[in-house]
């Protein structure tokens, strides 16, 4: 199954007026989802204030989102392979404006909490739909890479620019961060009705999979709600281990269905490529240290230093901005590299960034402590976030690229609940109460520092595995779902093997 702009050019060819439109508007959901969740953080102080919730309500006003968002991927990813991918965008874009304004305007906590469900769900099903439009309009090879590193780029830009905008929207008032991203949004989907081509539903699928829908979902929404919940709930409690217990119960069971179901959400055959896998560990691994590191950083930055938000979010600037220059420049690099070796790269310049942050105190420099660890973080993403990307789509078949586009972004979520409640947990268990010395505070900061540290040195081993030597292409019979026959490529050791599912 192929677009209208399946033929795209080659790299060395000129991409035409629409093929840039396309791309744009598709970089312009991404840019809108990391810019939400940026500016959303910076805003809480204000939010709570205005709206008068309480330390765990306004908690919810982050977490609603991570909830819609990580539990309905999988969902998304499926439905833009089933229902078409252009249709499933430009809808869950539109239901997205809605929401931005209705939580512009609304009075009350559990409203707004609920419009950021919505977003959440909503973006749900464009991440993975506008990341399978990519890599089922742009040919796989050196113009894909290219793409998908422009659009992995407007991601790192969305959530720079998310802070700063948001430290400058919310001295004028915590609403407009809330509503900045409604005109964005009606200008994406006004272009996109125009330039995205139009894509068939998957031809001669067999049905629905609604069973494993309902359980893919339901298990997904509990794991991220149980994981959001663990630190207030103790990690060791009856609720969070029953709940736990439960997801497992889930997953068995949606597991079963995959294999049994002759139109699966997931097919289970795709993770049997150890490339496939890799990217996966990889995305929850990355994201998820990022994710802690910005939490312990910003705490370290307001609560002991005394920075504003607008200094602390200037202070991520340099990341970001190394990320949008380099954006050009990633896809080539792949492309004489590879992907295991660009990963590896750039997690060896993620964990060297987070080590030399441990050296941090009260009177640190900014251009000697902070500084240094910014540069290294910025590389990482630059070269990291694309390269996965590229590893996960490659050699998948068009009608299953929105479902591993929606496995890949639900791994990027869970990795990011998981390991930050990790690493929260860390922080409290060592907390020294209140009227704790300021050096007493940054060291109970410091174990959690190790873990972030850790989580991201597990992502080097893990990408360290792609690198063995090549060995020669051979065909892999691999069991699947019943009456399914159709051939994917699998990466062992850095080469691309043919695999029959």
């Amino acid at each position: 199954m192929t677009s209208p702009l399946t033929s795209a050019p080659s790299s060395q060819e000129r991409w035409s007026p629409r093929l840039w439109g396309t791309l744009l508007v598709l970089c312009a959901a991404m840019f809108l989802d990391a810019l939400d969740v940026s500016m959303v953080g910076v805003a809480l102080p204000s939010i709570g204030s205005d709206l008068g919730l309480t330390t765990s309500a306004l908690q919810w006003v982050v977490s609603g989102y991570i909830l819609g968002y990580g539990g309905l991927l999988l969902l998304g990813g499926r439905a833009a392979d089933l229902l078409g991918r252009r249709r499933v965008f430009l809808f869950a874009l539109g239901v997205f404006a809605l929401a931005s304004l209705l939580g512009g305007l609304v009075a009350s906590g559990p409203l707004l909490i609920a419009s950021r469900f919505i977003k959440g769900l909503s973006a749900a099903f464009t991440a993975p739909a506008g990341l399978s439009i990519i890599t089922t309009t742009f040919a796989e090879g050196p113009v894909r890479n290219r793409a998908l590193s422009i659009y992995t780029t407007c991601a790192a830009t969305g959530f720079s620019m998310g802070l700063v905008l948001s430290g400058l929207l919310t001295e004028a008032s915590w609403r407009l961060t809330m509503l900045l991203p409604a005109p964005i949004a009606v200008a994406a989907l006004l272009l996109g009705l125009r330039l995205i081509p139009h894509s068939a539903k998957e031809e001669g699928h067999r049905g629905y999979d609604v069973p494993g829908a309902v359980t893919g979902t339901v298990a997904m929404l509990l794991l991220v709600f149980t994981v959001v919940q663990a630190p207030d709930a103790g990690w060791g409690s009856a609720r969070t281990l029953l709940s736990f217990l439960a997801v497992a119960v889930l997953l068995t069971v949606f597991v079963r269905i995959e294999r049994r179901s002759p139109a699966p959400l997931i097919r289970l055959g795709v993770l049997r490529s150890g490339s496939q896998i890799r990217a996966q560990l990889g995305a929850m691994t990355f994201f998820g240290s990022y994710v802690s590191f910005q939490f312990l950083a910003t705490l370290y930055l307001q609560s002991l230093l005394g920075w504003s938000a607008l200094s602390m979010a200037l202070a991520f600037l340099p990341a970001g901005a190394l990320v949008a220059l380099s954006s050009t420049k990633v896809g080539s690099v792949v492309d004489r590299f590879g992907t295991p070796r660009v990963i590896a790269v750039g997690f060896a310049s993620m964990v060297a960034g987070y080590a030399l942050f441990l050296r941090i105190d009260l009177h640190s420099a900014y251009a000697a402590a902070i500084l240094p660890t910014m540069l290294l973080i910025g590389a990482a993403c630059a070269l990291v976030f694309p390269s996965l990307n590229i590893q996960a789509t490659n050699g998948v078949d068009d009608d299953e690229q929105g479902m591993v586009s929606g496995l890949l972004n639900t791994s990027v979520q869970v990795g990011g609940a998981l390991f930050l409640a990790v690493v929260t947990a860390v922080v409290t268990a060592g907390s020294p109460g209140e009227g704790a010395t300021p050096d007493a505070v940054l060291d109970s900061y410091r174990p959690g520092l190790m873990v972030v540290t850790a989580i991201a040195a597990a992502g080097l081993l893990i990408s360290l595995t792609g690198l063995r030597g090549r060995r020669p292409q051979q065909t892999l019979v691999v069991t699947g779902s019943p009456g399914a026959a159709r051939e994917e490529t699998r990466e062992t050791a850095g080469a691309r093997v043919p695999v029959r599912d």
